[in-house]
């Protein structure tokens, strides 16, 4: 069983710059983390390896700084990590980036799975994944809450919808995104994670894959414009109330009422 489990390095906090001419997030330098849902698709994969055997590759597509987070996937217990590293890629939407990881994973020769987060914390589209296996031709199923079974030859899992649940079952290959209840990530490894301190970390680049059409990368090959982007603003403002807890429920509706959170009558 070969697989493959997309992840990405997102801002660990909210103070994150904005680039004002391409509209994207400033990366480079700020405080970074693996994306949640992506935790889950790794552990997810691990276990699957624990019963049928075979290898786990962690793929990004991201800057060099990305190689921390697969020192973290190694410490989880991956056994490949491969990051998609080049400027032709920067500024990709949701189509371009899925397109990048298709031609990487095609890259990267057969597979039986792929496994990615539902989605990210800093896009939330929730369409990577599906966008992936569109790319590819397969076979997909989003929002996985639950594997039911996993065999050589197919996986069945169900499915948590907006008002239903679905069971599906797929041969390989296919693509799955991952929900966060499937799973409880396990922590990194000590030990594993001072073994891999030395293993490699494989970068690929624009000329290392399949389809050199540079209409399909970065902001060239996103159809998707973004008016606006700004960070949510700041307030440090407080307000204090003294007294009795009736005075206090008083001087709140008051102030509320100002704000015009309240209409007359409390309602």
């Amino acid at each position: 069983m070969k697989i493959v489990v997309c992840i990405k390095q997102v801002p660990a906090a909210s103070n994150v710059e904005i680039d004002p001419e391409s509209g994207t997030l400033k990366r480079a330098g700020s405080e970074s983390k693996t994306n949640p849902y992506d935790l889950f698709a790794l552990e997810a994969a691990l276990r699957l390896r624990e019963k049928l055997g075979g290898t786990v590759t962690a793929l990004t597509m991201g800057p060099p700084q990305a190689e921390e987070m697969m020192r973290d996937a190694y410490s989880m217990g991956i056994d490949h990590a491969v990051i998609l590293s080049d400027k032709k890629f920067a500024g990709s939407d949701v189509l371009a980036t899925s397109y990048t990881l298709s031609q990487g994973i095609t890259a990267l020769g057969e597979f039986d799975l792929i496994l990615c987060g539902k989605q990210t914390t800093d896009g939330d589209t929730a369409q990577i994944g599906p966008a992936l296996a569109e790319h590819l031709h397969l076979p997909h199923t989003a929002w996985a809450g639950e594997i039911c079974e996993a065999s050589d030859t197919y996986i069945r899992v169900r499915q948590k919808l907006s008002a239903v649940t679905q069971v599906s079952e797929m041969n390989y290959p296919c693509v799955i995104t991952v929900d966060k209840d499937l799973v409880v990530p396990r922590l990194p490894s000590w030990k594993l994670k001072k073994a891999a301190e030395g293993r490699p970390v494989r970068f690929m680049t624009f000329q290392d894959l399949p389809d050199q059409d540079m209409t399909r990368y970065g902001l060239i090959g996103s159809p998707t414009t973004v008016e606006r982007i700004f960070p949510p603003e700041k307030s440090a403002s407080r307000i204090y109330v003294d007294g009795t807890p009736e005075e206090k429920a008083g001087k709140l509706y008051e102030v509320l009422k100002k704000a015009k959170f309240l209409q007359a009558g409390g309602k």
